[in-house]
């Protein structure tokens, strides 16, 4: 039996205090330089190598309000300990998981998906602290919020990742990709 390889990857924007969002939890600081026309900053190609999203509620409940129609074209998996149904028309695009970092991805991998993009504040802290976290893509866009929702949150040890990529966009953006060390 060959052993399969699963990988949880994040992609996500930062501002340079390390907030992914102001403290009210909006992201309007996200357009403050607007990508490059037809520049989508390496989302596609991101999510051509995932089979899979994992967020959190916080995260799930920020897409809904954006007013658009559903984003994703990949199954989606909502981590809630109190989320018991979603709207009717994304029951066949979305699945609500519980239990643990590890039963979550347990029952995630079960269904044979392999490859996942992990979004969400306390979803990224949540498997980062339990060494889950593979790969960070991180996109700082370059302003200072003051305050916010954090990135990164308290950890027991430190954990070490290589940085393996950098690119600066014309907007003034840099995109730095890490794996871990």
């Amino acid at each position: 039996m060959i052993e399969q390889h699963h990988q949880n990857k994040v992609f996500i924007a930062i501002s340079l205090d390390g907030y992914i969002a102001n403290k009210d939890g909006k992201v309007e600081f996200l357009d403050t330089f607007p990508a490059p026309p037809g520049d989508d900053m390496g989302y596609s190609a991101f999510t051509d190598t995932i089979d899979a999203l994992l967020m959190g509620r916080n995260s799930f409940e920020t897409v809904l309000g954006f007013n658009i129609p559903w984003p994703y074209t990949k199954p989606v998996f909502v981590w809630s300990h109190t989320l018991t149904q979603v709207p009717d028309e994304l029951t066949s695009k979305i699945q609500i998981v519980k239990g643990s970092p590890f039963e979550v991805l347990q029952q995630i991998h079960a269904l044979g998906y392999q490859s996942l993009y992990i979004d969400g504040g306390k979803t990224i802290q949540s498997l980062l602290a339990h060494n889950l976290i593979d790969e960070m893509t991180i996109t700082t866009v370059p302003v200072v919020l003051g305050d916010g929702i954090p990135l990164f949150g308290q950890l027991d040890e430190m954990k070490k990742f290589i940085g393996i990529s950098s690119k600066l966009y014309p907007n003034g953006l840099v995109q730095n990709v890490y794996k871990r060390g």
